[in-house]
């Protein structure tokens, strides 16, 4: 049976996963359409290449779409096995990139918010930042993106990991004390007042 397209807008993901499971075609584009942008928002983050990032996420959400019909209620949450699905497909890529696999990488796209100046500079935060993340140690790159940016719980970056979550707070510590020292003595030059 189909569920109307507006009531199965306000089920649960494990819900609508379940519905697709049992052939529910609608289900499925109600959590596509819920899920897939963060989903490479995400993959975008840690690979930092667009077309890379996007390979991830439809074969992260292939995989949800495949496992759907054996989806065992309560076990994990949907999202939390597709951040481990994510992060795992991410970080054998990038494994490949250090055995020499390096792909183009693909610019950012502008963001067309007021005014060039701003733009420029928000384009020199973001890539301050992209840098700085870039140098941490894959686990901590991930601790850091996952709590500050895409804002888990602990508990939910250590269900995604398969760490504890002391393990985590230690990640998301130790990258934020050497994201804060790759940045430090540039806040000028980013736009940030000292005051």
């Amino acid at each position: 049976m189909q569920m109307p397209f507006d009531a199965a807008d306000q089920d649960t993901d494990e819900a609508l996963l379940l519905a697709y499971g049992r052939g529910d075609a609608r289900a499925a584009r109600v959590l596509t359409l819920r899920l897939a942008p963060w989903v490479l928002a995400y993959a975008r983050r840690l690979l930092r290449d667009a077309a890379e990032a996007e390979d991830v996420a439809q074969e992260a959400m292939l995989r949800l779409w495949r496992i759907a019909p054996d989806w065992r209620t309560g076990e994990a949450k949907v999202t939390t096995w597709l951040y481990r699905v994510v992060t795992n497909l991410c970080t054998d890529r990038l494994r490949r990139r250090r055995r020499g696999a390096a792909l183009d990488e693909v610019p950012e796209p502008a963001d067309d918010s007021p005014g060039a100046e701003t733009r420029l500079q928000q384009a020199a935060r973001v890539a301050a930042l992209d840098a700085a993340l870039a140098r941490l140690p894959d686990r901590q790159r991930q601790a850091v993106i996952l709590r500050h940016i895409e804002g888990l719980s602990n508990p939910e970056i250590a269900a995604i990991l398969e760490i504890g979550t002391e393990a985590v707070e230690s990640l998301t510590a130790r990258g934020k004390r050497a994201l804060a020292q790759a940045l430090a003595g540039r806040r000028e030059e980013l736009g940030f007042d000292d005051d």
